[in-house]
């Protein structure tokens, strides 16, 4: 099931990282714990790779007449972690599928 999410997450006096974007219910709790390499989004030489966690997640809502209208709309800012995966760890998922 679709879901708008809110992704945010602290680096302490680097910054901090946030965005808002569909997502699956099923494919958020499968990244949980998995790197994400973000490169230097907080400036020069920050260098941000990142295992995600639960917390990193906030469910907006899943009211589908909703979530149509914010995609259509092209709604999505800031950044989406899924963006960023690591190759390696999308292919992991894929072969998973597989199976």
């Amino acid at each position: 099931m679709l879901k708008l999410y809110k992704f945010q997450t602290s680096f302490g006096r680097m910054g901090s990282l946030n965005g808002i974007f569909v997502a699956d219910d099923e494919d958020v709790k499968k990244v949980i714990g998995k790197n994400v390499y973000f490169g230097e989004v907080l400036g020069k030489h920050s260098d941000i790779s990142y295992d995600l966690e639960e917390s990193d997640f906030t469910e907006v809502t899943d009211d589908q007449s909703f979530i149509f209208q914010f995609e259509k709309l092209g709604c999505a800012v800031g950044y989406n972690p899924f963006d960023y995966m690591e190759e390696e760890e999308e292919e992991e998922e894929e072969e998973e599928e597989k199976e």
